[in-house]
């Protein structure tokens, strides 16, 4: 059964609507209204291979903190749905990626236990002209709405767009590593429990 999906979030502050294609060639097509946050998606849906068609619409007159979270809910709860049972996957990866003077390491679980570690620290008040203190947002946002354990850990590093580049490709690694089907229980689920 092909692991795709597609919803769409809307409340007073944003309208979203979202498809992914896990199996995908890291094909996308974004549009969240802020120039960084969709360069950062475009780079995770490429290094994910997972396939994202995204477009949100929300109150960035305001500021730009719920376009920024409500994209990290809306992009978790697709992924979530189109993994469905979880059944064959690998569950567990992670990566390090290093960028230019940065080096940052990614580990996940996808347990359906939401949790965000996050040591992360920029020396910078915006990139572009998002707030660095809504990638934290965007990242829990992500790993509750997904279901995943999430910890993000910048190791070394100077310049602030290497820093959340290097996190958000290796969120792209992570997750294509413990999305991957182990051929050897792809009818069972990765958990002594029977359900995750």
């Amino acid at each position: 059964m092909p692991r795709k999906a597609k919803i769409t979030r809307e409340t007073k502050e944003t309208k979203i609507n979202v498809e992914t294609n896990v199996d995908g060639v890291g094909k996308y097509k974004i549009d969240t209204g802020i120039g960084f946050l969709n360069h950062m998606l475009e780079q995770l849906s490429k290094h994910s291979l997972i396939d994202i068609i995204l477009k949100a619409k929300g109150d960035t007159h305001i500021d730009l903190h719920h376009t920024t979270e409500d994209t990290g809910i809306a992009l978790g709860e697709c992924l979530k749905k189109a993994i469905r049972s979880s059944k064959g996957i690998k569950r567990y990866c992670h990566s390090l990626i290093p960028m230019d003077e940065t080096l940052t390491r990614v580990s996940i679980d996808v347990s359906n236990r939401p949790y965000l570690v996050w040591k992360v620290k920029l020396k910078v008040e915006k990139l572009g002209e998002m707030d660095t203190e809504l990638f934290k947002e965007w990242f829990q946002a992500f790993s509750q709405s997904a279901g995943v354990t999430l910890h993000v850990e910048n190791i070394y590093g100077d310049n602030s767009h290497h820093i959340i580049e290097s996190c958000f490709k290796g969120l792209a690694r992570s997750l294509r590593g413990a999305l991957e089907i182990d051929k050897r229980i792809k009818n069972k689920v990765p958990s002594t429990k029977g359900v995750l």
